[in-house]
């Protein structure tokens, strides 16, 4: 019967992984997570190359193989038996050598461009080979989820601490809470020009997947895409999907993250759009993020054509998803508290820019637990459409997300406000939760679009007794205290 990654034996072989890593010198999560990553890559091609070559073989096909002639040593079957320095050597060349291949993907070959093996201590070597060969996340028959992916989210859980310049990761739940308000659709094009390891862009496959699977596939249990026409299906996996990010280290994390969920060709590459120019610099329909907070860049390096007299990280991104949507289209970007308060002239005439040149769709204020345990940052969820002017803004406050805003962050399904989140996304009612500020009042507050600047403020009515009950309630309470100070002067 088919099974999951929860109830598998993987998480458990994750946890042990990441704990021989440690105990051989693999002390930052980081390298682990690269290390580990280089090695599931290097099984899954052997595993994908020996599929391929059966199929070819069938259909009388000539074939030849990733791992042919010279190559061979570097096969999985064959480096998964080896140990000590004979296993040590061959994957070192191995990784040095993966970018030279010819039938690698772009992607595959950025991912071993500077390749290095970093695990040292030979019997630690041998142990996480030894337990990467035993997990069997390639076999499709035996599991009913995306069982690559949830392996690989839980290994990126292993990263506890913050990156540098306010980066971390974004939790799962709120990306396809993202996701499901801006509803990406097929033959879009999507940017995350801050994709850290890729989570938007894989969650967004997967929702244009599902909204396009019938219900007669989604019954089996599968999420197959089948209402998708070649040419879309070809789209999505070449072409819809870009990501930057200037962080070498994610973008290795990325690429194996797509390729763990057959988007191998994917537009994902080391890049800062802030100070870089782009090749091919195109438009886009839709933009979800979550740009690092609290980051300064070089003054001088920063390119020419941003308006913004700004060194600050988050209000140059948010000039940058203006700029690069497509008129009417849409972006949800993550943005710290400040950038709807901040009082300089970059932060007005970026909110300006939002107001006047811009449907701003919603503002969803996120509880402060939210990014826990890498930070305790208050932030909010921005939600906009390019073209139009913003006649009024709805306001969301999520109090609870399903899970406890400690530092443990354990699962509290009973505490959520997202599912009443997406359910009055559409309409946009007020409630408890939810309430409107008009342009007026938004520009009398010096364009402030904090959402508690707004909230209404509500007014229990107190019931109060009579007069003629709260006299006879006095005079009681009168007599009672003469009566208990004349019994204590008695005694005394």
């Amino acid at each position: 019967m088919p099974t999951n990654f929860v109830n598998s034996d993987l998480r458990q072989k994750v946890d042990q992984l990441m704990d021989e890593l440690y105990a051989g010198g693999v002390n930052n999560p980081m390298t682990a997570i690269e290390q580990i990553s280089y090695l599931m890559f290097l099984k899954s091609l052997t595993e994908m190359d020996e599929k391929q070559e059966q199929l070819q073989k069938i259909m009388d096909n000539p074939y030849t193989s990733v791992f042919s002639n010279s190559l061979t040593k570097y096969s999985w079957r064959t480096v998964s038996r080896l140990s000590g320095d004979p296993l040590y050597v061959t994957l070192s060349e191995a990784f040095e050598k993966f970018h030279e291949l010819p039938n690698l993907s772009p992607m595959g070959k950025l991912l071993f461009r500077q390749a290095h093996l970093k695990i040292f201590n030979r019997p630690t070597l041998r142990s996480v080979v030894s337990i990467i060969d035993g997990m069997d996340y390639n076999d499709s028959q035996k599991y009913d989820t995306d069982v690559k992916g949830d392996l690989y989210e839980y290994l990126l859980d292993k990263i506890s601490i913050s990156g540098t310049n306010g980066q971390f990761r974004t939790p799962r739940h709120i990306i396809k809470m993202m996701v499901k308000l801006i509803k990406p659709k097929a033959g879009q094009y999507i940017l995350d020009p801050t994709c850290g390891t890729a989570g938007f862009l894989i969650q967004v496959y997967l929702y244009i997947m599902e909204q396009n699977t019938s219900g007669e596939m989604k019954t089996e249990g599968h999420i197959t895409g089948d209402r998708l026409r070649p040419d879309q299906h070809e789209f999505l996996k070449m072409h819809a999907l870009t990501g930057y990010d200037n962080d070498t280290d994610m973008i290795k994390i990325a690429i194996m993250n797509l390729y763990l969920h057959g988007l191998e060709n994917a537009n994902v590459r080391h890049h800062d759009p802030l100070t870089l120019p782009t090749e091919n610099d195109r438009k886009y329909d839709v933009i979800l993020t979550n740009p690092p907070f609290a980051g300064n860049v070089n003054k001088e390096a920063i390119l020419e054509d941003f308006d913004l007299k700004t060194s600050k990280t988050e209000l140059l991104f948010g000039e940058y998803f203006y700029k690069h949507l497509v008129p009417g289209g849409k972006a949800a970007v993550i943005v710290p508290e400040g950038v709807l308060f901040g009082t300089t002239t970059a932060h007005k005439k970026l909110r300006g820019w939002l107001m006047d040149e811009c449907n701003l769709h919603g503002i969803i204020s996120l509880p402060s637990g939210v990014f826990k345990p890498y930070a305790g940052v208050k932030t909010s969820i921005v939600i906009f459409e390019r073209g139009g002017k913003t006649d009024k803004v709805w306001f969301y406050e999520i109090t609870a997300d399903g899970y406890s805003l400690d530092d443990k962050r354990t699962p509290q399904p009973d505490k959520n406000d997202i599912p009443d989140l997406i359910e009055k996304w559409e309409t946009k009612p007020e409630s408890d939760r939810s309430w409107y500020a008009s342009r007026k009042e938004i520009e009398e507050n010096d364009l402030n679009l904090t959402g508690g600047r707004y909230k209404p403020h509500v007014h229990e009515e107190v019931v109060y007794p009579e007069p003629k009950v709260i006299v006879s309630e006095v005079m009681d309470l009168e007599k009672r205290i003469a009566d208990g100070l004349g019994n204590l002067q008695k005694k005394l």
